[in-house]
């Protein structure tokens, strides 16, 4: 069963109405019993990294999610928020995050670009996994941004696509079953669409 993290600070309806969608089945989760029989998990992220941990601690979701993900190893998509707090810090209320992946989650330089990036932002695919077989079929390598954080990887390899705001910054991110995207695949028409549906398939 696909499972979404419901938070008071994510937009799990908006990922669920993607799901739905493609004409896929989902549970919303709100508590840790909730991921029962998952079989893939959807992190959606709005808000900031600092408010979705408290959310997710002070619901007990943190150590729940950790055992199916580092554990069970159910594949995890982490979307926006939800993959920059798959990294150890952000600077953004001075998390500190998952740890899953080594690295840490820097600002946009606000004196030389506009903060946060907000927009359509074509995305390099850098690293061969199973979904990239997909993304040669659903188009055009543009993606719906809003951010003003990026996530700066210690481990290179973790890298799956980059994009270009001032300089090259990580859109997405890949290690063993878990995946992450900077942009909002709800909000990225078909490519994003179609990056889901290939994410789901995995499951």
């Amino acid at each position: 069963m696909i499972k979404v993290i419901d938070y008071r600070a994510g937009n799990a309806p908006s990922v669920m109405h993607a799901v739905r969608r493609l004409g896929f089945q989902g549970d919303f989760v709100v508590k840790p019993g909730d991921l029962k029989n998952a079989s893939c998990i959807i992190l959606p992220g709005v808000g900031s990294a600092g408010a979705t941990m408290a959310s997710l601690r002070d619901s007990g979701m943190e150590e729940a999610l950790t055992d199916y993900v580092m554990n069970k190893k159910i594949p995890f998509l982490g979307v926006c928020v939800g993959m920059q707090i798959l990294f150890e810090h952000s600077e953004e209320e001075d998390a500190y995050c998952f740890g899953w992946l080594k690295g840490r989650v820097k600002k946009f330089n606000s004196e030389l670009l506009r903060v946060p990036q907000m927009g359509w932002n074509r995305v390099s695919f850098v690293k061969d996994t199973p979904l990239n077989v997909i993304l040669q079929f659903v188009g055009g390598g543009y993606y719906y941004f809003v951010n003003s954080y990026y996530a700066k990887p210690d481990n290179q390899d973790d890298i799956w696509g980059v994009a270009q705001y001032g300089d090259e910054f990580t859109a997405a991110v890949r290690h063993g079953n878990i995946y992450g995207t900077q942009f909002h695949i709800e909000k990225s028409g078909e490519a994003g669409l179609g990056l889901l549906r290939g994410f789901i398939s995995q499951c």
